[in-house]
């Protein structure tokens, strides 16, 4: 039966009806309800792995046994998984293995806007790319087909539109293939120099067989309108152009971005009277075009940087007035900020009144860094945060040591935290590491990880205790502190800073938003007491406001956690329990 359904639901329902059997991913917005929907079927195991890099490797793994595996990131992702990904398109699979990548062109949750193309290009490995829910499910099991008969992983390229937009899909029977006995092969599968030289021929024998079979491919379609305008694009561009021209063009859509066909592309060009590549990022179709010797328009009409729309297209290339609706035009801007009774809170303020140094990471307190808070000064990668103070500390010496921190949530001090820390330890910088224990992965939507005690399912599994991790790992000082507790984390931060040698202090409170959290009354304002001076807007808390020159409380959204209770001087903020 016919359902709409969500790109990122339609992509994990191709891996159950491809047969796939084993499931490792790390979350990253907009892949991660891939694995989460795939995660319900209980004929497929699942599980969240620390980092992409582990959660290749265990589908590399499973595929080497004989089931059809999966993995799943977002493009930032990808780059921590390239070791493996370089490596076996040298070896080869047994079982097919599929690996989603999901863009985020706009940078809607992200730190950059890169092409995940580039990595397919560079590491010799097909890419599939859906336009919609229909084709994600579709091109997943044709991926698992192409990896098997082409001895290949294959990345499906997913981006925020496809996996976070709906459209309708016609789910099928799940078929799972007999398991492909392993067998030892120290030629294929052993990358020693020796055996890795043999293995190169046989890839780029493998890419021209894929491009014999990306020219006749039902992946890639000609959809004759008319001649003026012929378009050549992929994915939420094709919508778009669609959208656009209708019937008035022809397109060439491409659901195979890599490699790209050759005759293809020349038979198409030779029937159209202008040719225009229209692709989100960099014009990897339009260079590949150009190398044929087609003359076309791209970038040179269309921004490398950035969304594309169907008013974008229209302005840039025809340059009509918008007709499209735009949600833009219509909501009024909301500034990002951390959840009312956010743990975070209390320590970002403390570490701003003490006019630290916060070299950042990448997670929710990444919010740390904007007003009124303002307490961050760098955010780079994940895991960065440990390895950038160590240098920044080693640059500096004792002109930094006592007034720099890094801080780093749980889950990604366990996804790229430990090794910077471990580097911290061996080589004795004077550091302060701060670990953000909100018990959960809270900026991809509540994902367990290794430091909370429960697996994907929710069932109970293997749990990292940080504290005795750190100390293994060779520091004295671990301090644990209720980020609530505005006296205790001034008084620890201090402590720390003033030490010589490296710390750890660990910031524990629950996510405010889990549904286990049980949250004290909204606070109440005493409006005789309250004289305006605002010193609880420091907060930066959502929850309060002021509204003639008086503290007002969001009953909505306050969850009494009583962090701007401490720093009223006036006992205007009172407690709600009677």
């Amino acid at each position: 039966m016919k359902q709409l359904m969500l790109g990122n639901k339609a992509f994990a329902r191709g891996l159950y009806e491809a047969g796939c059997s084993v499931v490792s991913s790390y979350p990253g917005t907009p892949s991660t309800e891939v694995t989460e929907e795939i995660a319900k079927y209980d004929e497929v195991y699942c599980e969240w792995a620390p980092n992409e890099k582990v959660a290749m490797e265990v589908a590399f793994g499973a595929s080497l046994a004989g089931k059809r595996s999966f993995c799943g990131m977002k493009h930032v992702g990808l780059n921590v998984a390239a070791d493996p990904l370089f490596t076996c398109s040298y070896t080869g699979v047994n079982a097919g293995m599929v690996i989603c990548v999901a863009d985020d062109a706009g940078m809607h949750s992200s730190q950059n806007e890169q092409d995940s193309r580039h990595h397919a290009i560079a590491a010799k490995i097909p890419m599939l790319e859906p336009s919609d829910s229909s084709e994600a499910l579709e091109f997943t099991k044709i991926a698992y087909e192409i990896s098997e008969t082409f001895d290949t992983p294959v990345i499906m390229k997913m981006c925020t539109r496809v996996a976070h937009s709906q459209s309708v899909v016609e789910p099928g029977e799940r078929v799972v293939p007999e398991q492909k006995p392993y067998e030892k092969n120290i030629q294929k599968y052993v990358m020693m120099p020796g055996n890795a030289i043999r293995r190169h021929p046989f890839v780029e024998e493998r890419t021209r067989k894929l491009t014999e079979y990306a020219e006749t491919s039902p992946l890639n379609r000609v959809e004759m309108g008319g001649t003026a305008l012929g378009i050549i694009t992929s994915s939420t561009s094709y919508q778009y152009a669609k959208e656009v021209y209708g019937e008035s063009a022809s397109i060439l859509k491409l659901g195979m971005v890599n490699p790209l066909p050759v005759k293809l592309i020349k038979d198409f060009a030779e029937k159209v009277e202008r040719l225009i590549v229209i692709e989100e990022l960099d014009p990897i179709i339009e260079n590949h075009c150009k190398q044929l010797g087609l003359t076309l328009s791209g970038k040179d009409l269309l921004p490398i940087c950035g969304e594309f729309s169907q008013n974008l297209i229209a302005e840039k290339l025809d340059g009509k007035s918008a007709e499209f609706c735009s949600l833009e035009e219509q909501l009024p801007g909301r500034p990002p900020v951390m959840c009312a009774g956010c743990p975070h809170r209390g320590l970002f303020y403390t570490l701003s009144r003490n006019k630290c140094t916060v070299l950042g990471d990448i997670g929710c307190y990444t919010l740390g860094a904007v007003a009124p808070l303002a307490a961050m000064d760098m955010t780079l990668c994940m895991g960065a945060s440990i390895s950038a103070i160590h240098g920044f500390n080693k640059a500096n010496g004792k002109e930094s040591e006592g007034k720099t921190v890094a801080v780093i949530g749980d889950s990604t001090f366990m996804h790229s935290g430990m090794t910077g820390l471990a580097n911290v330890a061996y080589n004795q910088s004077n550091s302060t590491i701060i670990i953000l224990d909100n018990s959960i992965t809270g900026m991809t939507g509540h994902q367990q990880n290794p430091t909370t005690g429960y697996n994907i399912k929710g069932d109970p599994a293997g749990k990292i205790n940080l504290e005795a991790l750190c100390k293994a790992m060779g520091f004295n000082r671990v301090a644990v502190v209720d980020p609530y507790n505005l006296k205790e984390c001034d008084r620890v931060l201090k402590e720390e800073l003033a030490a010589d040698e490296p710390s750890v202090i660990i910031s524990r409170r629950p996510c405010a938003l889990l549904k286990y959290v049980k949250h004290k009354a909204p606070l109440k304002v005493a409006a005789d007491n309250c004289v305006g001076c605002k010193s609880c807007m420091r907060l930066g808390c959502p929850a309060i406001s002021v509204k003639e020159k008086k503290a007002v409380i969001d009953t909505t959204l306050c969850v009494g956690c009583g962090v701007c209770q401490q720093l009223c001087k006036f006992d205007a903020l009172q407690s709600g329990e009677e």
